[in-house]
Protein backbone atom coordinates (compact mmCIF):
# COMPACT_ATOMS: atom_id res chain seq x y z
CA UNK A 1 0.00 0.00 0.00
CA UNK A 2 2.61 3.02 1.00
CA UNK A 3 4.70 1.65 -2.16
CA UNK A 4 1.37 2.16 -4.35
CA UNK A 5 1.03 6.07 -2.73
CA UNK A 6 4.96 6.58 -3.76
CA UNK A 7 4.49 5.33 -7.41
CA UNK A 8 1.29 7.65 -7.48
CA UNK A 9 3.23 10.75 -7.46
CA UNK A 10 6.31 9.14 -9.60
CA UNK A 11 3.55 9.46 -12.38
CA UNK A 12 2.88 13.07 -13.80
CA UNK A 13 -0.33 12.64 -14.81
CA UNK A 14 -1.73 10.79 -12.08
CA UNK A 15 0.14 13.01 -9.92
CA UNK A 16 -1.71 15.86 -11.81
CA UNK A 17 -5.26 14.30 -11.26
CA UNK A 18 -4.71 13.64 -7.61
CA UNK A 19 -3.67 17.04 -6.72
CA UNK A 20 -6.21 19.01 -8.84
CA UNK A 21 -8.70 16.49 -7.08
CA UNK A 22 -7.79 17.52 -3.79
CA UNK A 23 -7.51 20.76 -4.55
CA UNK A 24 -11.33 21.20 -5.75
CA UNK A 25 -12.09 19.11 -2.56
CA UNK A 26 -10.26 22.24 -0.64
CA UNK A 27 -12.31 25.05 -2.32
CA UNK A 28 -15.52 22.79 -1.82
CA UNK A 29 -14.70 23.17 1.55
CA UNK A 30 -13.91 26.37 1.83
CA UNK A 31 -17.35 27.48 0.24
CA UNK A 32 -18.80 25.73 2.54
CA UNK A 33 -17.89 27.95 5.29
CA UNK A 34 -19.17 31.29 3.60
CA UNK A 35 -22.40 32.34 4.80
CA UNK A 36 -25.13 34.25 2.92
CA UNK A 37 -25.26 37.46 2.72
CA UNK A 38 -27.14 39.70 5.69
CA UNK A 39 -27.83 36.61 8.52
CA UNK A 40 -26.79 36.48 11.68
CA UNK A 41 -24.55 33.87 11.89
CA UNK A 42 -24.46 34.37 16.33
CA UNK A 43 -28.53 33.69 16.25
CA UNK A 44 -28.29 31.12 13.70
CA UNK A 45 -26.07 28.78 15.90
CA UNK A 46 -28.27 29.94 18.88
CA UNK A 47 -31.20 28.60 16.85
CA UNK A 48 -30.32 24.89 15.90
CA UNK A 49 -28.45 24.41 19.13
CA UNK A 50 -31.67 25.12 21.07
CA UNK A 51 -33.89 22.91 18.24
CA UNK A 52 -31.37 19.87 18.78
CA UNK A 53 -32.35 17.05 16.08
CA UNK A 54 -34.10 17.98 13.23
CA UNK A 55 -35.21 14.73 11.03
CA UNK A 56 -35.59 15.41 7.61
CA UNK A 57 -32.94 18.47 8.23
CA UNK A 58 -30.15 16.94 9.80
CA UNK A 59 -30.85 14.01 6.91
CA UNK A 60 -30.30 16.56 4.06
CA UNK A 61 -27.63 18.73 5.97
CA UNK A 62 -25.69 15.16 5.96
CA UNK A 63 -25.05 15.13 2.17
CA UNK A 64 -24.50 19.10 2.08
CA UNK A 65 -21.73 18.61 4.60
CA UNK A 66 -23.10 20.79 7.53
CA UNK A 67 -23.44 24.06 5.01
CA UNK A 68 -27.08 23.97 5.48
CA UNK A 69 -27.60 24.36 9.05
CA UNK A 70 -25.00 26.91 8.73
CA UNK A 71 -26.98 28.02 5.43
CA UNK A 72 -23.90 29.20 3.42
CA UNK A 73 -23.70 29.55 -0.11
CA UNK A 74 -23.50 25.96 -0.27
CA UNK A 75 -26.74 25.25 1.63
CA UNK A 76 -28.21 23.02 -0.58
CA UNK A 77 -25.01 20.72 -1.81
CA UNK A 78 -25.24 18.54 -4.56
CA UNK A 79 -28.71 17.10 -3.79
CA UNK A 80 -30.67 19.19 -5.99
CA UNK A 81 -28.74 17.56 -9.12
CA UNK A 82 -29.33 14.34 -7.25
CA UNK A 83 -32.80 14.64 -6.71
CA UNK A 84 -33.04 15.94 -10.58
CA UNK A 85 -30.93 13.24 -11.85
CA UNK A 86 -33.26 10.22 -10.42
CA UNK A 87 -36.47 11.75 -11.90
CA UNK A 88 -35.22 11.83 -14.97
CA UNK A 89 -34.33 8.41 -14.35
CA UNK A 90 -37.74 7.67 -13.69
CA UNK A 91 -39.05 9.75 -16.47
CA UNK A 92 -37.13 7.72 -18.80
CA UNK A 93 -39.33 4.39 -18.11
CA UNK A 94 -42.54 6.48 -18.16
CA UNK A 95 -41.91 8.97 -21.41
CA UNK A 96 -41.30 7.11 -24.50
CA UNK A 97 -39.37 10.50 -26.06
CA UNK A 98 -37.03 10.08 -23.33
CA UNK A 99 -36.78 6.39 -23.37
CA UNK A 100 -35.57 6.91 -27.37
CA UNK A 101 -33.31 9.55 -26.36
CA UNK A 102 -31.81 7.51 -23.61
CA UNK A 103 -30.80 5.18 -26.35
CA UNK A 104 -29.71 7.21 -29.19
CA UNK A 105 -26.01 6.57 -27.64
CA UNK A 106 -23.46 9.99 -26.41
CA UNK A 107 -25.81 12.08 -28.06
CA UNK A 108 -28.27 11.22 -26.32
CA UNK A 109 -27.45 11.28 -23.11
CA UNK A 110 -25.57 14.78 -23.64
CA UNK A 111 -29.42 15.86 -23.83
CA UNK A 112 -30.26 14.04 -21.22
CA UNK A 113 -27.92 15.50 -18.98
CA UNK A 114 -28.39 18.62 -20.43
CA UNK A 115 -32.51 18.84 -19.67
CA UNK A 116 -31.13 17.54 -15.48
CA UNK A 117 -29.60 20.72 -15.27
CA UNK A 118 -32.40 22.40 -16.54
CA UNK A 119 -34.33 20.52 -13.86
CA UNK A 120 -31.71 21.21 -10.93
CA UNK A 121 -31.62 25.01 -11.55
CA UNK A 122 -35.81 24.47 -11.02
CA UNK A 123 -35.04 22.48 -8.14
CA UNK A 124 -32.51 24.54 -6.37
CA UNK A 125 -34.45 27.86 -7.17
CA UNK A 126 -37.57 26.27 -5.02
CA UNK A 127 -35.78 25.16 -2.37
CA UNK A 128 -33.83 27.87 -1.93
CA UNK A 129 -36.92 29.77 -1.62
CA UNK A 130 -38.75 27.74 0.59
CA UNK A 131 -35.12 28.24 2.81
CA UNK A 132 -35.44 31.55 2.58
CA UNK A 133 -38.59 32.45 4.05
CA UNK A 134 -37.42 29.72 7.09
CA UNK A 135 -34.54 31.48 7.70
CA UNK A 136 -36.75 35.00 7.84
CA UNK A 137 -39.30 32.90 10.78
CA UNK A 138 -36.18 32.10 12.83
CA UNK A 139 -36.27 34.30 15.84
CA UNK A 140 -34.15 33.32 18.95
CA UNK A 141 -34.65 34.83 22.73
CA UNK A 142 -30.69 35.96 23.35
CA UNK A 143 -29.79 36.57 19.72
CA UNK A 144 -32.23 37.93 18.09
CA UNK A 145 -33.55 36.91 14.56
CA UNK A 146 -31.55 35.22 12.32
CA UNK A 147 -32.60 37.83 9.41
CA UNK A 148 -33.08 41.50 9.83
CA UNK A 149 -36.41 42.62 10.23
CA UNK A 150 -36.45 45.39 8.03
CA UNK A 151 -34.86 42.69 4.86
CA UNK A 152 -37.53 42.80 2.21
CA UNK A 153 -37.81 41.57 -1.15
CA UNK A 154 -33.97 42.37 -1.85
CA UNK A 155 -32.69 39.36 0.69
CA UNK A 156 -35.16 37.09 -0.58
CA UNK A 157 -33.43 37.38 -4.55
CA UNK A 158 -29.92 37.72 -3.23
CA UNK A 159 -30.33 34.67 -1.06
CA UNK A 160 -32.16 32.64 -4.29
CA UNK A 161 -29.68 33.81 -6.68
CA UNK A 162 -26.89 32.49 -3.98
CA UNK A 163 -27.88 29.48 -2.97
CA UNK A 164 -28.73 28.80 -6.56
CA UNK A 165 -25.90 29.29 -8.01
CA UNK A 166 -23.53 27.85 -5.25
CA UNK A 167 -25.15 24.32 -6.22
CA UNK A 168 -24.51 24.70 -9.63
CA UNK A 169 -21.02 25.95 -8.75
CA UNK A 170 -20.85 22.57 -7.06
CA UNK A 171 -21.86 20.79 -10.45
CA UNK A 172 -19.53 22.75 -12.35
CA UNK A 173 -16.57 21.21 -9.63
CA UNK A 174 -17.86 17.87 -9.72
CA UNK A 175 -17.85 17.62 -13.71
CA UNK A 176 -13.73 18.74 -12.94
CA UNK A 177 -13.00 16.20 -10.90
CA UNK A 178 -14.75 13.33 -13.19
CA UNK A 179 -12.51 15.10 -16.15
CA UNK A 180 -9.64 16.21 -15.27
CA UNK A 181 -8.93 14.51 -11.32
CA UNK A 182 -9.74 11.18 -10.18
CA UNK A 183 -12.92 9.78 -9.26
CA UNK A 184 -16.28 10.47 -9.58
CA UNK A 185 -16.41 14.30 -8.96
CA UNK A 186 -20.21 14.46 -7.62
CA UNK A 187 -19.72 11.55 -5.05
CA UNK A 188 -16.37 12.63 -3.96
CA UNK A 189 -18.00 16.24 -2.84
CA UNK A 190 -20.85 14.17 -0.92
CA UNK A 191 -18.20 11.97 0.36
CA UNK A 192 -15.93 14.64 1.51
CA UNK A 193 -18.90 16.54 3.01
CA UNK A 194 -19.54 13.24 5.00
CA UNK A 195 -16.19 12.25 5.93
CA UNK A 196 -15.32 15.97 7.38
CA UNK A 197 -17.26 15.06 10.40
CA UNK A 198 -15.29 11.98 10.96
CA UNK A 199 -12.75 13.46 13.26
CA UNK A 200 -14.67 15.40 15.30
CA UNK A 201 -17.44 12.56 16.37
CA UNK A 202 -14.77 10.15 17.07
CA UNK A 203 -12.97 12.56 19.22
CA UNK A 204 -16.03 13.39 21.10
CA UNK A 205 -16.92 9.66 21.56
CA UNK A 206 -13.67 9.11 22.75
CA UNK A 207 -14.28 11.96 24.93
CA UNK A 208 -17.24 10.47 26.24
CA UNK A 209 -15.45 6.73 26.85
CA UNK A 210 -12.78 7.98 28.82
CA UNK A 211 -15.31 10.05 30.84
CA UNK A 212 -16.99 6.71 32.02
CA UNK A 213 -13.46 5.08 32.37
CA UNK A 214 -14.95 2.22 30.48
CA UNK A 215 -12.47 1.19 27.82
CA UNK A 216 -14.33 -2.33 27.41
CA UNK A 217 -16.90 -0.51 25.53
CA UNK A 218 -13.99 1.38 23.13
CA UNK A 219 -12.67 -1.79 22.22
CA UNK A 220 -16.48 -3.50 21.68
CA UNK A 221 -17.25 -0.19 18.82
CA UNK A 222 -14.31 -0.59 17.15
CA UNK A 223 -14.53 -4.22 16.47
CA UNK A 224 -18.03 -3.82 15.26
CA UNK A 225 -17.26 -0.53 13.26
CA UNK A 226 -14.79 -3.07 11.47
CA UNK A 227 -17.57 -5.79 10.90
CA UNK A 228 -19.85 -3.19 9.26
CA UNK A 229 -17.49 -1.93 7.34
CA UNK A 230 -16.52 -5.46 5.57
CA UNK A 231 -20.18 -6.14 5.74
CA UNK A 232 -20.79 -2.80 3.20
CA UNK A 233 -18.05 -3.92 1.11
CA UNK A 234 -19.46 -7.15 1.15
CA UNK A 235 -22.77 -5.60 -0.17
CA UNK A 236 -21.24 -3.05 -2.48
CA UNK A 237 -19.16 -6.07 -4.48
CA UNK A 238 -21.76 -8.77 -4.40
CA UNK A 239 -22.75 -9.78 -7.80
CA UNK A 240 -24.10 -13.13 -8.86
CA UNK A 241 -23.12 -14.25 -12.52
CA UNK A 242 -25.15 -16.33 -15.09
CA UNK A 243 -23.38 -17.81 -17.91
CA UNK A 244 -23.71 -17.01 -21.04
CA UNK A 245 -22.74 -18.68 -24.36
CA UNK A 246 -22.63 -17.88 -27.71
CA UNK A 247 -23.29 -19.84 -30.97
CA UNK A 248 -20.25 -20.87 -33.54
CA UNK A 249 -19.72 -18.23 -35.79
CA UNK A 250 -17.53 -17.67 -39.40
CA UNK A 251 -14.59 -16.35 -39.39
CA UNK A 252 -12.93 -15.80 -42.62
CA UNK A 253 -13.15 -19.93 -43.82
CA UNK A 254 -13.38 -21.22 -40.57
CA UNK A 255 -16.18 -21.87 -37.66
CA UNK A 256 -14.84 -20.16 -34.78
CA UNK A 257 -16.79 -21.03 -30.94
CA UNK A 258 -17.30 -17.30 -29.34
CA UNK A 259 -16.42 -17.56 -25.98
CA UNK A 260 -18.26 -17.90 -22.80
CA UNK A 261 -19.41 -14.38 -20.81
CA UNK A 262 -21.46 -13.77 -18.10
CA UNK A 263 -24.13 -11.67 -17.00
CA UNK A 264 -22.89 -9.91 -13.77
CA UNK A 265 -26.45 -9.13 -11.19
CA UNK A 266 -25.73 -7.15 -8.31
CA UNK A 267 -27.02 -7.88 -4.99
CA UNK A 268 -27.53 -4.29 -4.03
CA UNK A 269 -28.66 -3.12 -7.78
CA UNK A 270 -30.20 0.20 -6.20
CA UNK A 271 -27.16 1.20 -4.29
CA UNK A 272 -28.21 3.80 -1.02
CA UNK A 273 -31.34 5.40 -3.52
CA UNK A 274 -33.74 3.03 -1.47
CA UNK A 275 -32.22 4.61 2.10
CA UNK A 276 -32.61 7.99 0.68
CA UNK A 277 -36.64 7.29 -0.25
CA UNK A 278 -37.29 5.73 2.36
CA UNK A 279 -35.46 8.16 5.06
CA UNK A 280 -37.83 11.19 3.13
CA UNK A 281 -41.04 9.25 3.04
CA UNK A 282 -41.04 8.35 7.15
CA UNK A 283 -39.65 11.59 8.02
CA UNK A 284 -42.16 13.14 6.04
CA UNK A 285 -44.94 13.46 8.64
CA UNK A 286 -43.11 14.37 11.41
CA UNK A 287 -41.65 17.77 9.22
CA UNK A 288 -45.07 18.66 8.47
CA UNK A 289 -46.69 18.21 12.07
CA UNK A 290 -43.51 20.66 13.04
CA UNK A 291 -44.56 23.10 10.03
CA UNK A 292 -48.18 23.05 10.62
CA UNK A 293 -47.38 23.14 14.30
CA UNK A 294 -50.27 20.53 15.33
CA UNK A 295 -47.75 18.25 17.91
CA UNK A 296 -49.77 19.96 20.91
CA UNK A 297 -52.53 17.71 19.80
CA UNK A 298 -52.33 14.23 21.02
CA UNK A 299 -52.70 11.75 18.37
CA UNK A 300 -49.84 14.19 16.35
CA UNK A 301 -47.61 14.61 19.20
CA UNK A 302 -47.89 10.53 19.64
CA UNK A 303 -46.97 9.88 15.97
CA UNK A 304 -44.31 12.20 15.67
CA UNK A 305 -42.63 10.34 18.88
CA UNK A 306 -43.45 6.91 17.24
CA UNK A 307 -41.93 8.06 13.85
CA UNK A 308 -38.59 9.47 15.46
CA UNK A 309 -35.15 7.90 14.98
CA UNK A 310 -34.32 4.96 17.05
CA UNK A 311 -38.56 3.71 18.02
CA UNK A 312 -39.61 0.53 17.33
CA UNK A 313 -41.94 1.62 14.94
CA UNK A 314 -39.80 3.64 13.07
CA UNK A 315 -37.49 0.92 12.55
CA UNK A 316 -39.77 -1.59 11.55
CA UNK A 317 -41.38 1.12 8.85
CA UNK A 318 -38.40 2.49 7.76
CA UNK A 319 -36.94 -1.77 6.93
CA UNK A 320 -39.87 -2.30 4.96
CA UNK A 321 -39.86 0.76 2.90
CA UNK A 322 -36.17 0.38 1.97
CA UNK A 323 -36.89 -3.20 0.95
CA UNK A 324 -40.16 -1.68 -1.47
CA UNK A 325 -37.75 1.02 -3.02
CA UNK A 326 -34.55 -1.57 -3.79
CA UNK A 327 -37.11 -3.60 -5.20
CA UNK A 328 -39.28 -0.38 -7.32
CA UNK A 329 -36.17 0.99 -8.12
CA UNK A 330 -34.02 -1.92 -9.61
CA UNK A 331 -37.30 -3.03 -11.63
CA UNK A 332 -36.84 0.58 -13.08
CA UNK A 333 -33.32 0.20 -13.78
CA UNK A 334 -32.64 -3.35 -14.71
CA UNK A 335 -35.09 -4.88 -17.46
CA UNK A 336 -34.70 -8.43 -18.08
CA UNK A 337 -37.09 -8.84 -21.57
CA UNK A 338 -34.41 -6.16 -23.00
CA UNK A 339 -31.20 -8.34 -22.38
CA UNK A 340 -33.13 -11.76 -23.05
CA UNK A 341 -34.05 -9.84 -26.43
CA UNK A 342 -29.98 -8.93 -26.79
CA UNK A 343 -28.79 -11.73 -26.40
CA UNK A 344 -31.22 -13.77 -28.84
CA UNK A 345 -30.09 -10.82 -31.35
CA UNK A 346 -26.47 -11.23 -31.08
CA UNK A 347 -26.76 -15.25 -30.84
CA UNK A 348 -26.31 -15.69 -27.36
CA UNK A 349 -28.59 -18.16 -25.05
CA UNK A 350 -27.81 -19.08 -21.06
CA UNK A 351 -27.07 -22.68 -20.93
CA UNK A 352 -30.45 -25.05 -19.98
CA UNK A 353 -32.82 -22.62 -20.93
CA UNK A 354 -34.77 -21.77 -24.21
CA UNK A 355 -34.00 -18.10 -25.46
CA UNK A 356 -37.04 -15.33 -25.58
CA UNK A 357 -39.65 -15.82 -22.84
CA UNK A 358 -38.01 -18.47 -20.99
CA UNK A 359 -34.74 -16.69 -20.92
CA UNK A 360 -35.88 -13.20 -19.09
CA UNK A 361 -38.31 -14.92 -16.73
CA UNK A 362 -35.47 -16.73 -15.96
CA UNK A 363 -33.44 -13.50 -15.60
CA UNK A 364 -35.76 -11.88 -13.27
CA UNK A 365 -36.81 -14.87 -11.12
CA UNK A 366 -33.31 -14.60 -10.47
CA UNK A 367 -33.12 -11.10 -10.04
CA UNK A 368 -35.85 -11.47 -7.30
CA UNK A 369 -34.39 -13.59 -5.40
CA UNK A 370 -31.26 -11.61 -5.05
CA UNK A 371 -32.81 -8.13 -4.90
CA UNK A 372 -34.71 -10.07 -1.48
CA UNK A 373 -31.47 -10.83 0.28
CA UNK A 374 -29.69 -7.84 -0.45
CA UNK A 375 -32.52 -5.44 0.33
CA UNK A 376 -32.93 -7.38 3.57
CA UNK A 377 -29.23 -6.66 4.23
CA UNK A 378 -28.87 -3.09 3.08
CA UNK A 379 -32.41 -2.45 5.41
CA UNK A 380 -29.71 -4.12 8.28
CA UNK A 381 -27.01 -1.69 7.66
CA UNK A 382 -29.63 1.20 7.27
CA UNK A 383 -30.98 0.99 10.88
CA UNK A 384 -27.80 0.07 12.44
CA UNK A 385 -27.16 3.89 13.43
CA UNK A 386 -30.34 3.45 15.53
CA UNK A 387 -29.63 0.49 16.83
CA UNK A 388 -26.68 2.12 17.73
CA UNK A 389 -27.87 5.06 19.36
CA UNK A 390 -30.69 2.79 21.39
CA UNK A 391 -27.76 0.50 22.88
CA UNK A 392 -25.16 2.85 23.79
CA UNK A 393 -26.80 6.49 23.78
CA UNK A 394 -24.38 7.98 25.99
CA UNK A 395 -20.83 6.87 24.71
CA UNK A 396 -21.95 7.34 20.93
CA UNK A 397 -23.02 10.77 19.67
CA UNK A 398 -25.47 10.90 16.84
CA UNK A 399 -22.76 11.88 14.64
CA UNK A 400 -20.51 9.23 15.17
CA UNK A 401 -23.28 6.52 14.86
CA UNK A 402 -24.56 7.77 11.52
CA UNK A 403 -20.57 6.56 10.59
CA UNK A 404 -21.65 2.83 11.81
CA UNK A 405 -23.98 2.16 8.68
CA UNK A 406 -26.74 3.73 6.85
CA UNK A 407 -26.28 6.49 3.60
CA UNK A 408 -22.80 7.43 5.40
CA UNK A 409 -21.12 4.31 5.30
CA UNK A 410 -21.74 2.85 2.10
CA UNK A 411 -21.23 6.18 0.48
CA UNK A 412 -18.10 5.74 2.08
CA UNK A 413 -17.20 2.45 1.10
CA UNK A 414 -18.51 2.78 -2.86
CA UNK A 415 -16.90 5.83 -3.34
CA UNK A 416 -13.57 4.63 -1.85
CA UNK A 417 -13.78 1.67 -3.86
CA UNK A 418 -13.93 3.59 -7.31
CA UNK A 419 -11.71 5.94 -6.97
CA UNK A 420 -9.08 3.21 -5.45
CA UNK A 421 -9.82 1.42 -8.78
CA UNK A 422 -9.33 4.08 -11.03
CA UNK A 423 -5.59 4.73 -9.23
CA UNK A 424 -4.68 1.03 -9.53
CA UNK A 425 -6.01 0.69 -13.22
CA UNK A 426 -3.73 4.21 -13.86
CA UNK A 427 -0.74 2.14 -12.11
CA UNK A 428 -1.38 -1.24 -13.54
CA UNK A 429 -1.44 0.66 -16.63
CA UNK A 430 2.01 2.32 -16.75
CA UNK A 431 3.21 -1.29 -14.98
CA UNK A 432 3.24 -0.38 -11.55
CA UNK A 433 2.14 -2.60 -8.87
CA UNK A 434 -1.37 -2.27 -8.00
CA UNK A 435 -3.16 -1.74 -4.26
CA UNK A 436 -2.92 -5.54 -3.69
CA UNK A 437 -0.98 -8.22 -4.19
CA UNK A 438 -2.94 -10.58 -5.17
CA UNK A 439 -6.33 -9.82 -7.43
CA UNK A 440 -7.43 -6.75 -8.33
CA UNK A 441 -9.52 -4.23 -6.68
CA UNK A 442 -13.22 -4.13 -7.81
CA UNK A 443 -15.57 -1.28 -8.12
CA UNK A 444 -19.19 -0.75 -7.89
CA UNK A 445 -19.57 -0.59 -11.62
Amino acid sequence: MAGAIINIFKIPELRTRVLFTLFVLVVYRIGAHVPIPGINVTALTEYFNQAGKSGMLDFFDLFAGGALKRFTVFALGIMPYISASIIMQLLNTVIPALEKLAKEGPEGQKKINLYTKYGTVVLCAIQALGLTFWMKSMTTASKGSVVPADSGIGFIITTVIAITTGTMVLMWLGDQITEKGIGNGISLLIFAGIVVRLPQAFMESMRRIVSQSDPIIGVILIGFFVMVVAASILLTLGTRKIPVQYGKRIVGRRMVQMTSQAIPLRVNAAGVIPIIFASSVVLFPTQIANMLQVNKYAVFANLQYYLSPGQVPYIILYSLLIVFFCYFYTAIQFNPVDIADNLKKYGGFIPGIRPGKNTSDYIMHILNRITLSGSIFLAFIAIIPDLVIRIWPEEVPAEMAYMFGGTSLLIIVGVTLDTLKQIESQLLMRHYDGFVRKGRIKGRH
